[in-house]
């Protein structure tokens, strides 16, 4: 999926636009103006774009959330629908993983500098120690427990918060390693044969997902638009059939514990040996309905677009949602258990993570999600020229326009 004669340090095209920690989920901020007028060139799209974001990430970040709330909503109905289970394994097979390899692309540029850090702590480590002090104690609130508040053992959504904060900080190790990809899928099979990796920052997750960060890393423009060609659309359709023919064959011959990558081989009651299998059999599976669904993603601009922007916000706040009726006990009417109220859950899941999405949920809730927090951080000399310098330039300008 790499060009090999072009090594991950040494890219031959220029980078994406350095964007924010966040691109896995929502969308990255408004840019510097140095970015704005940075040429926009190797877009999957291939136009040139100039201040626009590209719809194609927008358009494949807010189609995938859509589906990360549908199996959320589905997840408490499954037991009394073999049908339903096998399109929630199907999701689950891609959906977080197309996430993992658009963060990976737009984390091609990260490195150590102060800006970029200061990037991934507002907008990923705060959020992170946030929301999973919210969600424990909304937890303990709605479902009368006492559990403590634990950064290091994420509970429900927030462990892809802790997972791209690990993933962002070593992007620069793998563009030193001659073989990044064979190394991640190295690691990820040994974390599956290692249960003594406990619960701390979900790393069984992050070492198991750890596949598809690189893989993004790795990949380059060209590869999203070799996946929109008509002929790879059209070879999708089949793809996604057996798909879903193979999922619900599997309902009640494959433990679903496979497809969260949280445990272990002998976590699941597995031989050991099953462990680097499956991971190689889950590699080959998401790769290939993910390039099935980047195939069908629209590349133009549509209705939905701008709402791939606020994809963290949606991802975060339907959780509360979710866990609420779970905790009410409204999954267990007998009404949603039959296929027109499994089919009302699942509008009802689009509608509720497209309502959170919106430009009015964004402005509430980006003191908590995009925190400025300049009064935080120590500005270096570097920053500060950089910084006399534009303002020098801006007053320039203004002279030049009166």
């Amino acid at each position: 999926m790499f060009d090999a004669a072009s090594p991950l340090g040494h890219p031959r095209r220029p980078l994406p636009p350095a964007q924010s920690p966040l691109d896995a989920v929502p969308g990255p901020r408004t840019p510097t103006r140095a970015q704005e007028r940075r040429p926009a060139t190797d877009r999957p799209g291939g136009k040139r774009e100039g201040k626009q974001r590209d719809a194609f990430f927008d358009n494949a970040k807010y189609l995938a959330i859509v589906l990360v709330a549908m199996g959320h909503f589905w997840s408490p109905l499954m037991s009394h629908s073999r049908v339903l289970e096998g399109v929630y394994r199907v999701v689950y097979t891609f959906h977080m993983p197309a996430f993992i390899i658009i963060s990976g692309f737009f984390s091609r540029s990260f490195d150590m500098r102060p800006d970029r850090l200061k990037r991934l702590l507002t907008g990923v480590a705060v959020p992170y120690v946030v929301f999973e002090t919210a969600y424990q104690l909304f937890k303990n609130a709605v479902d009368h427990t006492h559990d403590d508040i634990s950064l290091l053992d994420p509970w429900y959504l927030t462990w892809f918060l802790a997972a791209l904060f690990v993933w962002r900080l070593t992007a620069p190790v793998w563009r030193v390693v001659r073989w990044p990809l064979p190394v991640a899928v190295g690691i990820a099979m040994l974390a599956s044969v290692t249960p003594s990796i406990g619960k701390d920052l979900d790393l069984q997750r992050v070492l198991q997902f750890l596949p598809y960060f690189v893989l993004g890393l790795c990949m380059k423009p060209e590869h999203f638009r070799l996946m929109g060609r008509p002929w790879v659309r059209i070879a999708a359709v089949p793809v996604a059939a057996v798909a879903l023919g193979f999922g619900w064959w599997s309902v009640p011959r494959l433990d679903s514990g496979w497809f969260y990558r949280q445990d272990s081989a002998q976590e699941l009651g597995a031989p050991w040996w099953c462990g680097p299998v499956m991971v190689l059999a889950m590699l080959g599976c998401t790769l290939l309905l993910t390039a099935c669904f980047f195939a069908w993603v629209p590349r133009r601009r549509t209705w939905f677009t701008a709402l791939g922007a606020g994809t963290l916000y949606g991802y975060l706040l339907h959780g509360f949602l979710v866990k609420y009726s779970d905790f009410q006990g409204w999954f267990d009417r007998p009404a949603l258990h039959r296929p027109l109220g499994e089919a009302a859950v699942t509008l009802f899941a689009a509608a509720t993570i497209t309502l959170l999405c919106t430009k009015p949920v964004q402005r509430v809730f980006r003191f908590v999600m995009e925190p400025r927090m300049e009064w935080a951080f120590r500005q270096d000399a570097t920053e500060l020229a950089i910084e006399r310098r534009g303002q020098e330039r801006e007053r320039e300008r203004a002279k030049a326009d009166a």
